[in-house]
């Protein structure tokens, strides 16, 4: 070799290490997306619903691709006297945009930050309005008054501007209204529980009172509605069936105590009367089982994908012999993009927590080493700080030949079962949960009775003077919160200990 090739070879190691060090350009990313609605996959997907022992059912791959796809940018929406000059004309004239334009992605990066526009800008389509009269009514703000809706920079955090081939329609952010967390200062965090807030105009204004982020409009009585949200049919002497007598001022009450102001909210196929928290999507690709109940698998960004079309507006409300839908309500009225999932997927699967302000000091590694001393680890072991597995709800005996997908630890903690047992959700099992973020997340357990970890810890909550700082139902101020009593032993300086380090993680 001569001295030549021996600098020209060196010269080429220095390139290639500089470029190592300070990272490449990303290549082009060509993606292989899977099918949303995939048959083979849905197959396997939900877990057998409990007291049926059957999965519940769901609309066919033709079904779903048949629907038409909905795929339009949004606007932010501006408080009245806080709109941009010429906004209103703006929109009136940008016509019909693409939330998501796959031929312009180029990179991974690219790809997340369309998700990132999916979960932030896409709405619910079945609140979508173009009625003059719903426009005009929240243009001039008369539906906001002393509304908490207005952040910092004159935006109304739960509306947005759609403009279509039809003219411009409002709509309700889908996402983002449970799971965009914003401070008083404005700063937002996308995948924490949102904090909370009254309940929506818009879902007034377009139909009456609305029921569990339905996936389509249901035009019946406030009753009705919930009954058909709700009802288990097949749960002996079933709760919801009240639904159909109480008085319009009862259901008002039921629907407002499951709101996002008390850190809870009645999913379609859960209950107004036994809800379940928002759950934060922060490491949601990590955990092996959706939902609280453990309702889905989740092998995959496949997965993710069909849960967020599922819950957004592909429920079939199928449950072995029980059809909880009229006919002309089974249906999809429009669907995103397959690819318009994915992007959301990635962007999920990429979410960081905020900053930590608690740090890792002596208390909190006194807390750590009281967190192993007691056992922690079995349930929330280190690192994802949950061991993905199912526990038993109270009273639930997982029947004969169980799908080899459910990893089932054989213990009940002993919380409230209802859930688990008594809704279209209820499978039996409650899914552990992670304990990494819960500094920032507010409310626990599954149906977030408990507003802080101070309040988790404190053996008084097992009392029946016990007065929840979560939530509780209409009318009732003090209640025991059974369940859970790990850590109700220590003493007040050990208490305090294990608290400094969990909220470290």
């Amino acid at each position: 070799m001569t001295l030549h090739q021996s600098v020209v070879g060196m010269l080429l190691l220095s390139v290639a290490a500089l470029q190592s060090a300070f990272g490449q350009k990303e290549g082009p990313f060509k993606p292989e997306i899977p099918k949303v609605w995939d048959e083979q996959a849905l197959a396997t997907w939900a877990t057998p619903v409990a007291g049926l022992n059957v999965r519940p059912g769901h609309f066919s791959e033709a079904e779903y691709y048949q629907a038409p796809i909905d795929n339009y940018r949004t606007y932010p929406v501006y408080a009245p006297g806080r709109e941009p000059a010429g906004y209103w004309e703006m929109l009136q004239k940008v016509g019909a945009k693409p939330l998501i334009d796959p031929s312009k992605l180029r990179s991974k990066r690219d790809w997340i930050e369309a998700g990132k526009a999916v979960f932030e800008q896409a709405d619910h389509l079945s609140l979508r309005s173009r009625d003059p009269k719903v426009i005009a009514a929240i243009r001039s703000g008369e539906v906001l008054t002393n509304l908490p809706y207005v952040s910092p920079d004159g935006t109304l955090r739960l509306l947005r501007w759609v403009p279509t081939e039809k003219g411009v329609a409002i709509g309700h952010v889908n996402c983002g209204s449970c799971h965009i967390r914003e401070e008083p200062d404005g700063t937002r965090f996308n995948g924490p529980p949102a904090r909370g807030e009254a309940a929506n105009p818009i879902r007034r204004l377009v139909g009456g009172e609305d029921v569990a982020n339905s996936p389509f409009h249901i035009a019946e009585s406030l009753g009705e509605r919930m009954y058909r949200a709700f009802a288990a049919p097949w749960v002996k002497d079933d709760v919801h069936e009240r639904l159909k007598q109480m008085s319009q001022e009862e259901l008002a009450r039921w629907n407002a105590s499951v709101a996002l102001a008390k850190g809870v909210i009645p999913r379609w196929n859960g209950s107004v009367f036994f809800p379940a928290k928002v759950p934060d999507l922060i490491g949601v690709g990590d955990r092996k089982y959706l939902d609280h109940t453990g309702t889905h698998a989740n092998r995959g960004i496949g997965d993710l994908m069909r849960y967020a079309a599922l819950v957004s507006y592909a429920e079939s409300s199928e449950f072995g012999p029980h059809q909880m839908l009229a006919p002309e309500q089974r249906k999809i009225s429009g669907r995103l993009p397959d690819e318009a999932f994915y992007a959301l997927a990635l962007y999920l699967q990429s979410l960081q927590p905020p900053p930590n302000p608690n740090r890792f000091d002596g208390r909190a590694q006194a807390g750590q080493q009281i967190f192993a001393r007691e056992g922690c680890p079995g349930c929330h072991t280190p690192g994802l700080y949950t061991n993905n597995k199912l526990t038993l709800a109270k009273g639930f005996a997982p029947p004969a030949g169980k799908p080899a997908m459910l990893d089932v630890i054989a213990v009940s903690v002993g919380t409230d079962p209802n859930l688990a047992l008594k809704t279209r959700k209820g499978t039996g099992y409650y899914k552990v949960p992670s304990l990494r973020g819960v500094w920032y997340r507010g409310h626990f357990l599954h149906d977030g009775s408990i507003a802080s970890l101070e309040e988790m810890f404190d053996p008084d909550r097992l009392k029946d003077t016990h007065e929840p700082g979560g939530w509780n139902p209409p009318g009732v101020r003090a209640r025991a919160v059974p369940g859970h009593e790990f850590g109700l032993r220590l003493n007040q300086d050990e208490r305090a200990s294990l608290i400094a380090f969990l909220k470290t993680l």
